[in-house]
């Protein structure tokens, strides 16, 4: 892959190099196309992330040392996610659950299936007494595929009887709020086009009455986190998708207090 790197990034150099002498010359009947050597080095990184993905694409090994070291003490609560639950933990957001025997298993850019190939090794084997997750923006965005909301529901169902059937207590997040108040330019992708509201609200609709139907505990970030317009606070976050410093303040006490129902549930 970095032979093939390397020799594209030589060709785009090459022949943007020709076409800059040629110019003069040519009219704009018959000028060559010179490709676009800025997308067609965003398209290299793509290409090369998701080769290493396709190696282990539910990513198994992300955590799978850490893992060792978790599972010879005890842990209490496993968060499962994406990019929202692994950046939680970074000290630039503030301690986190301070003094509590809690782990996150999140992975940047991960959809519902990634996770459900990932609940064995980072939640089941680790033997808490609850897992939190928090899942499913990926899925509405397409992360690894068009997804449908039945699809999304499925896998949490999945991830919850998996949970459930190994004696751990299950809170279903609800998917959290987006904006568009932080577009990097004005010609970029709103947030709330790829994961538009309405379907981040139908699902958390399914996962609440689902938790009831079940005997999970249902954690709605939503209300505490939305504005008047219904969506993300604009001071909650600096892209329109990922919690700052606030609006995990925000979700903290929310989660603990959802992890406390489901251990008074299981009477541990």
């Amino acid at each position: 892959m970095r032979r093939v790197l390397a020799a594209v990034a030589a060709t785009c150099f090459s022949l943007s190099t020709m076409a800059s002498a040629q110019a003069p010359a040519a009219t704009a009947a018959s000028a060559p196309a010179v490709p676009n050597c800025q997308e067609l080095a965003t398209a290299l990184r793509t290409v090369t992330t998701n080769d290493a993905r396709l190696k282990d694409w539910p990513n198994l090994a992300r955590y799978r040392d850490s893992n060792i070291t978790a599972s010879a003490s005890s842990v209490d609560v496993v968060f499962m996610g994406d990019s929202i639950t692994d950046s939680w933990p970074q000290p630039r957001f503030g301690a986190f659950f301070p003094g509590k025997k809690y782990v996150g298993r999140g992975i940047s850019g991960q959809t519902t299936p990634q996770m459900l190939l990932r609940m064995r090794a980072d939640v089941l084997n680790l033997k808490p007494k609850v897992v939190v997750i928090l899942a499913g923006t990926n899925d509405i965005a397409g992360n690894t595929g068009p997804m449908t909301d039945e699809e999304i529901e499925g896998n949490l169902m999945s991830m919850s009887e998996l949970a459930a059937a190994n004696g751990v207590k299950v809170v279903l997040s609800s998917i959290t709020p987006v904006s568009e108040y932080h577009m990097a330019t004005p010609a970029a992708v709103p947030q709330t086009t790829l994961r538009p509201m309405k379907r981040i609200l139908a699902v958390n609709a399914w996962m609440k009455s689902y938790a009831a139907a079940h005997g999970h505990v249902y954690l709605d970030y939503v209300p505490a986190m939305t504005d008047a317009s219904g969506l993300l606070k604009a001071e909650f976050s600096a892209d329109d998708l990922h919690p700052n410093a606030a609006g995990y303040s925000a979700m903290a006490p929310l989660a603990e207090a959802a992890i406390a129902r489901a251990l008074a549930s299981s009477g541990k």
